[in-house]
């Protein structure tokens, strides 16, 4: 196996990462320094830096319902991270993004695997949200939001609409813009007044207390992991 595949199969880090270190010299093979390309066979000692590549870690997957205020980034000078809000044991990075004005369910993991197939917009899966406006909602409204609205440059695909009351409608997005459900409303002389969203794919908000988390049931990982396959 190449050296580069084999590092990234441990979990410790990308096959460019180790392109670089590689590069840099940082990284043996049975004491001998290693060359782009080399192959690792099964009993070869591989060292980082003098060290031997961390075990990898277990894999974590745990839903959080964020409130307002907590930000969706990794970035520890940012106060009222994500990271440091949830402070889990180990390393764990939020997958996509919850405005910071926006609560709801989020997911975090360790796996980097699962990224792309979750936030890849081609792969159309589902993200629910409960929406209060500040004006009541017509059929107009609805129609226009479910249809597609140019923003950012671009038409946002056509989605789920549904009328819940006066102020408050649901929408379910196969896509990700920035800001898009607060920019697509504001595109129709609407402004937000609060934003949850309750599902992510087959996985719900409920029984989950605003700012709190708990990890994925194993039925959960199962429907999931079908799903992105």
């Amino acid at each position: 196996m190449r050296i580069n595949k084999y590092i990234s199969e441990t979990g410790f880090c990308s096959r460019r990462q180790t392109d670089r270190m590689i590069s840099e010299g940082r990284i043996t093979i049975n004491d001998v320094i290693c060359e782009p390309g080399a192959e690792v066979t099964e009993g070869d000692l591989v060292l980082i830096d003098g060290e031997p590549i961390p075990k990898r870690a277990d894999p974590v997957y745990i839903l959080l319902h964020k409130p307002v205020g907590i930000t969706c980034t990794a970035a520890k000078h940012v106060e009222g991270n994500i990271i440091d809000f949830v402070n889990y044991p180990s390393r764990i990075f939020a997958v996509g993004r919850l405005d910071k004005a926006s609560e709801g369910l989020i997911l975090l993991t360790n796996d980097g695997a699962i990224v792309n197939k979750m936030m890849r917009s081609e792969h159309g899966h589902e993200k629910e949200y409960v929406v209060t406006v500040d004006k009541p909602i017509t059929d107009d409204f609805l129609y226009k939001m479910s249809s597609g609205i140019e923003i950012l440059g671009v038409t946002t695909k056509r989605c789920v609409t549904t009328y819940q009351s006066e102020y408050v409608f649901r929408i379910i997005l196969t896509e990700g813009l920035n800001l898009q459900i607060r920019r697509m409303c504001k595109e129709l002389g609407y402004r937000v007044l609060r934003l949850e969203r309750i599902r992510i794919m087959n996985m719900l908000i409920e029984g989950i207390d605003k700012g709190t988390w708990r990890d994925l049931t194993p039925e959960e990982l199962e429907i999931l992991f079908e799903q992105l396959n």
